[in-house]
C-alpha cells in the first residue's frame, strides 16, 4: 500500500524548505571556518600595542626593563656582586687624638719688652707654646710617630722651614727625617742666635742677622734637641729629629694622623715636651684604619 503524502505543491514546498535549510546550514560551516580570519579584524580602539621583542643580546647581569603590561622582575639582594675585598696589601693609616686630664699648669706672659721691634707683633699677652690645649682638652704640639715597625727609606728631598718671627720659633715642635734639611729663616729686623743644644749630633750656635739667607741644618741620627735664642731667652722651639716619614704633630684639636702605612705590627709614641712620653702598640690590615687615643694625666 502506497502513502499519499501531499499535493505537487506541497513538495515543491517541501523542497524549498529543504534547500533553505541546506542554504543555513551552508552558511553556518562557512562562518565557522571564516572565523579565524575574522576575529583578526577588530577595530582601531580595541587593539593593544605589541609586547616588544626582548634583544637575545641582553648581558648576564643586566635585568631587561619590563614592560608596560608586565610584572616587574623581582630583587634578591643576594644576587647582587659583594664589594671586593681590600686587598692584603693596601696600605692602612692610624689617626687619633691627643687629650689631657686634669688642670693644666698656669705660665706667665712672655715679656718682651727689651725687644720692642718684636712686641709690637702682639696686640695680645704672649704665653709659653711648651703647653698649648684646645677644645675638649686636646692637647697640640705632641709628636706621635711610629718608633718600631716602621719602614725607613731616603731622606726627605723637601726641607722642613723654621721661622723666627716676632721672636718665636715657628713652628714651636718641628719634627723631620734624618739627614732631611732645616732651613732657618730670620723674618725679624732684629738679629737671633740659633742654638739646637743637640748630644747625639754635634751641637751648634749661630747668628744670624736680619735679611741674611736662610741657615741650613741637617742631623743623621734621631735626636729630640732643644732649640734656643742667646739673644732673647724666652725664644724656645724643639726639633724632633726621627728616622722615618711615619710621624704627625698634633694639632689644636690635638688630632694626628699616620698615613700610607703597610701591614703590620707597630709601636706608637705619642712625645710632648713637658708631660713625656706613652707608647701602644697596634696591627692593621690591608686597606684597614685603626684609631688610637693618648691621654696624659697633668697636674699643675
Amino acid at each position: 500500500m502506497y502513502e499519499v503524502v501531499g499535493t505537487i505543491s506541497d513538495r515543491r514546498a517541501a523542497k524549498t524548505t529543504n534547500r533553505a535549510g541546506i542554504d543555513v546550514l551552508t552558511a553556518i560551516v562557512l562562518i565557522v571556518a571564516l572565523s579565524p580570519f575574522v576575529m583578526n579584524v577588530s577595530p582601531a580602539w580595541s587593539r593593544r600595542a605589541p609586547t616588544p621583542a626582548r634583544s637575545s643580546n641582553l648581558a648576564g647581569n643586566v635585568r631587561p626593563e619590563p614592560t608596560e603590561n608586565s610584572a616587574a622582575p623581582s630583587y634578591d639582594p643576594r644576587s647582587a656582586p659583594a664589594a671586593p675585598p681590600a686587598h692584603p696589601d693596601a696600605r692602612g693609616e692610624i689617626k687619633g687624638m691627643v687629650t689631657f686630664e686634669g688642670t693644666l699648669p698656669k705660665f706667665k706672659p712672655l715679656n718682651m719688652v727689651n725687644e720692642p721691634t718684636c712686641a709690637k707683633h702682639y696686640t695680645t699677652p704672649v704665653f709659653p707654646e711648651n703647653v698649648v690645649a684646645g677644645p675638649n682638652n686636646g692637647l697640640s704640639n705632641v709628636v706621635v710617630y711610629i718608633s718600631a715597625g716602621g719602614e725607613e727609606g731616603p731622606a726627605a728631598t723637601q726641607p722642613a722651614m723654621l721661622k723666627q718671627r716676632g721672636c718665636r720659633y715657628i713652628p714651636h715642635v718641628l719634627a723631620i727625617e734624618t739627614n732631611q734639611e732645616i732651613w732657618v729663616q730670620n723674618d725679624d729686623s732684629v738679629a737671633h742666635t740659633v742654638h739646637p743644644m743637640a748630644r747625639i749630633n754635634t751641637e751648634l750656635n749661630r747668628s744670624q742677622p736680619p735679611g741674611t739667607p736662610p741657615m741650613v741644618i741637617k742631623y743623621d741620627k734621631p735626636e729630640i734637641i732643644r732649640v734656643k735664642c742667646e739673644l732673647h731667652p724666652w725664644m724656645r722651639g724643639v726639633f724632633v729629629v726621627l728616622k722615618n716619614p711615619h710621624y704627625s704633630v698634633s694639632d689644636e684639636s690635638g688630632g694626628f694622623t699616620l698615613p700610607d702605612l703597610p701591614p703590620g705590627k707597630y709601636t706608637i709614641k705619642a712625645w710632648h715636651e713637658q708631660f713625656g712620653e706613652q707608647s701602644q702598640v697596634v696591627t692593621i690590615g690591608g686597606g684597614e684604619t685603626k684609631e688610637l687615643k693618648f691621654v696624659f694625666k697633668v697636674t699643675p
